[in-house]
């Protein structure tokens, strides 16, 4: 009996985490929103194959004609493909949308990294890219939060590619460094306050304790309005509330935190420099996680390398891309027509 008790205990393990797995897929693709932008994509999609150079498995889906300009989504910290799908339901009729979850997240393999770092997910982008995309063809590529500064990360690392497979790129929410000592998401610190005109610093220590803390997010009413409050911004409406908590509840606990340890030490430098091609740079003025200075900053590089395509600001949190449906649509697809009618002339 004591022999086989540690099999029985990790056979309910097993079981255990595919009731989980199951629980998190169920939160990734829910539906049944009002707002028809949030429900899961009626287009047909396609599973395309890449693998990651130590052999994880990404998940990666294609929407939308096989012969359309293609868009490469690629999302943030703690999310998954289906953070896209509003943008998925806006442009799959006429664009190919090729939107892929980072290792670790949503159901991508975490593999066995070396180093977990930008510049291993910019390899992974590589993979990506080479099985999504013909010989030759670029694409519009869009980041948010981390998903940027993978595109970062990637321009540094391979700038060639950049000129090879890029068209365009758009960045939303994102930093290329110091993510700690700019951050307002906790109350008091890095916030001006009265008489000293400054805001107290966020410690390392604390910045990085957070980050890479194994945060659950139970369903009820508080950690809704504190995930609205410091994520997002009171302004947002609870359905798409709703549809963002799901996305990031269906994250795993452990891979939250090791991406977070992540962002806490990234820096990235100036490699958004190397982005040769128009990019367009997107914040949110009530963005606590990554606070519009740093977009300021990746906006001035841009501009002086004359590189920069548009500079916007929304009224959002951290998830301006669901917060603001329509305007981040109307940005997005200013980018893809502006790449489009070119090419159309040519041809």
């Amino acid at each position: 009996m004591r022999a086989t008790m540690p099999k029985i205990l990790a056979a309910l393990a097993h079981q255990l985490d595919g009731l989980f797995e199951v629980h998190r897929a169920g939160l990734r693709t829910r539906g049944g929103y009002r707002n028809p932008a949030l429900n899961p994509p009626s287009a047909e999609h396609q599973v395309i194959d890449a693998r990651a150079a130590d052999g994880a498995r990404l998940r990666v889906h294609a929407y939308g004609p096989a012969d359309a300009p293609p868009v490469v989504l690629i999302h943030g910290w703690t999310c998954c493909l289906e953070y896209w799908t509003p943008q998925i339901n806006a442009f799959a009729g006429e664009y190919r949308v090729i939107a892929f979850d980072l290792r670790g997240h949503g159901e991508s393999e975490f593999g066995h990294p070396d180093q977990l770092d930008c510049h291993l997910l910019a390899d992974d982008l590589c993979a990506v890219l080479d099985a999504a995309l013909r010989p030759g063809q670029r694409a519009v590529l869009v980041g948010h939060s981390l998903g940027a500064m993978t595109l970062q990360a990637w321009a540094g690392k391979y700038p060639q590619r950049v000129l090879d497979q890029a068209d365009a790129v758009l960045l939303a929410n994102t930093g290329p460094h110091s993510l700690v000592a700019e951050t307002t998401v906790v109350p008091f610190f890095n916030r001006p306050l009265p008489l000293l005109n400054r805001g107290v610093p966020l410690p390392m220590w604390l910045g990085r304790g957070g980050l890479s803390a194994k945060i659950v997010f139970p369903p009820v009413a508080p950690v809704r309005r504190i995930f609205a409050r410091q994520i997002m911004s009171p302004a947002a409406d609870p359905e798409t509330v709703e549809f963002a908590l799901n996305i990031v509840r269906s994250c795993r606990s452990w891979v939250r935190s090791e991406f977070g340890r992540l962002l806490a030490e990234m820096d990235l430098g100036d490699a958004a420099r190397q982005l040769m091609v128009p990019t367009t740079v997107v914040a949110g003025t009530a963005d606590d996680m990554t606070p519009a200075v740093h977009a300021e900053q990746i906006a001035e590089w841009l501009g002086e390398s004359g590189n920069l395509a548009g500079f916007f600001l929304l009224p959002t949190g951290h998830l301006g891309s669901v917060e603001e449906i329509d305007r981040f649509n109307e940005i997005l697809g200013g980018v893809l027509v502006s790449v489009r009618a070119p090419a159309e002339a040519v041809s």
